[in-house]
């Protein structure tokens, strides 16, 4: 019996499962996913609980609902991954195998940052995390007056456009709560402008001009002084805030970094194409644990399961027909007032205006307000939950580009 080991049951780790367990004989391959924890989290949903749209509830299920039957879950905490010897060690058990498929994401970790952890949870809050979420919440409600700084430490961070859909959605809660007029916010980034590609930072950058948000670009955050109440940059520059919300330095699994697997951070090396790992042959790497050049988000994840599934069913049967990972990623962002914009990009063609087709709600304008993409949004969960994680084909794939004019005539050439 060969054994295929899939580490991390979050969204990459469950759909390549259930994909896989299509692919292969249960008579001749035995799958394993392992994970830590037995909750599965909508992670997107988690900006959504300190604005009192979703509570954390809204954004849990268990994991075990979405492997699908001939996968074993094993619940236990990765150690060590040997792949020359192809174990992976954890607390409780040891797993040989025969092919590996990491996916086990990328985690915050504010205690790189002088000064991060020494009032969090305080005035320093996060919402990458449930219980920061939470926390959160609770602040918001009582704050009514003074200057709301939304920071990103440094890239890469998970979603990209959080940072930008939190402010956007501070200014629309702070409105409805009568508040807004006694509130600066603003958004301090290390990117040289709102977004990380031109056209995009341009259009979402004004968008942020229209709503009174300060956008304080080129910003490496160096430290911060909770008594003082102020972040210092690398450069020396000092912002001062009453209520900090955080965006940590984001790294890989801790294993990684133990196992000498990936680099400094615990982010692993990646054929940005197959996605196969450029150290061991016999090893994938999926989702937000990837150093591939594209977001690390859901749908990112999404599109990549198809291309590992493809190649390493095209590495098991000897054949040379590979599949190539485009970078594509699609994304909502929230904007607030029921409304909010949609980007959809890959390596190669970056966020234009136009109209993408979503069966059954678009199509839906691109950096572009709507309400359509809002309910877009919100109905991405349900999607999520019913479609993505239990292997379904989504609406939308890899390639499935209409931006429009800019965008067609640029492919062409």
């Amino acid at each position: 019996m060969k054994k295929l080991l899939i580490l991390g049951a979050g969204a990459g780790g469950t759909m390549i499962a259930t994909k896989m367990r299509k692919k292969l004989s249960e008579r001749e391959w035995e799958i394993t996913i392992i994970d830590r924890d037995l909750t599965h989290h909508y992670q997107a949903g988690w900006l959504f609980v300190p604005f009192s749209i979703y509570t954390l509830k809204d954004c849990e299920r268990p994991k075990k609902a979405f492997i699908p039957r001939g996968v074993e879950f094993v619940q236990d905490t990765i150690i060590n991954v040997d792949p020359e010897k192809k174990v992976v060690t954890c607390e409780n058990s040891k797993h040989t195998y025969d092919w590996i498929i990491m996916s086990t994401g990328c985690r915050i970790a504010p205690e790189e940052v002088d000064g991060l952890m020494d009032d969090w949870h305080g005035d320093v809050h996060d919402f990458y995390t449930p219980n920061g979420a939470v926390a959160l919440e609770k602040q918001l409600k009582q704050f009514k007056k003074g200057r709301l700084v939304h920071h990103i430490c440094e890239s890469p961070i998970k979603c990209p456009v959080a940072p930008l859909e939190f402010v956007y959605m501070a200014d629309w809660y702070f409105t409805k709560m009568g508040v807004r007029d006694d509130i600066e916010i603003e958004l301090v980034t290390p990117l040289t402008g709102a977004f990380t590609k031109p056209v995009g930072a341009r259009i979402l950058g004004e968008l942020c001009d229209k709503k009174n948000i300060k956008v304080t670009t080129n910003y490496v955050v160096d430290s911060v002084d909770p008594e003082r109440k102020v972040i210092e940059s690398v450069m020396g520059d000092e912002i001062d805030y009453d209520l900090l919300v955080s965006i940590p330095p984001n790294f890989g699994a801790q294993y990684v970094v133990d196992s000498d697997i990936g680099n400094e951070v615990g982010f692993m090396e990646t054929d940005k194409g197959t996605l196969k790992s450029k150290r061991w042959e016999n090893m994938y790497i999926l989702g937000d644990g990837t150093n591939v050049p594209t977001s690390k988000a859901g749908s990112v994840a999404h599109f990549e399961a198809d291309v590992v599934a493809e190649n390493l069913m095209a590495d098991l049967t000897g054949s040379d027909h590979y599949h190539h990972f485009d970078g594509h990623s699609t994304c909502f962002i929230l904007t607030g007032y029921e409304k909010a914009s949609l980007i959809d990009f890959s390596y190669d063609v970056e966020p234009l205006p136009g109209m993408f087709p979503l069966p059954g709600i678009g199509p839906c304008e691109l950096l572009a307000e709507s309400h359509i993409n809002y309910w877009g949004k919100l109905m991405f969960k349900w999607v999520y939950f019913n479609l993505m994680l239990k292997g379904h084909d989504l609406p939308f794939e890899p390639n499935m580009y209409l931006h429009g004019k800019d965008t067609s005539l640029m492919r062409k050439k």
